[in-house]
């Protein structure tokens, strides 16, 4: 559905158990692999970058977007996704 589409997912709100489990089980459910994953406390806080394929997803990274709203909204956390040419491009010096 996303031929060749990578997108960076951020996750930020106060560390719990099961942040990484939720919103990776999210993502398995929807056939969206998990390429690079990188994740921190910094003061009490837990911060998580994901580097995503939606090659084989079965949603759109809109529909995604949406998804990962009503889940962060349960969790209490702050979730954002932006493709990752949109991300190299704001990141550029």
């Amino acid at each position: 559905m996303n031929a060749c589409m990578n997108a960076i997912i951020t996750v930020v709100g106060s560390d719990k158990v099961g942040i990484i489990a939720e919103v990776s089980t999210l993502l398995a459910a929807h056939k969206i692999n998990i390429a690079d994953i990188t994740q921190t406390i910094l003061s009490g806080n837990f911060v998580m970058m994901m580097m995503v394929s939606l090659d084989n997803a079965d949603i759109t990274i809109d529909e995604l977007r949406t998804i990962l709203r009503e889940s962060s909204q349960k969790m209490g956390v702050e979730i954002n996704i932006m493709s990752e040419k949109v991300f190299s491009s704001m990141n550029r010096i």
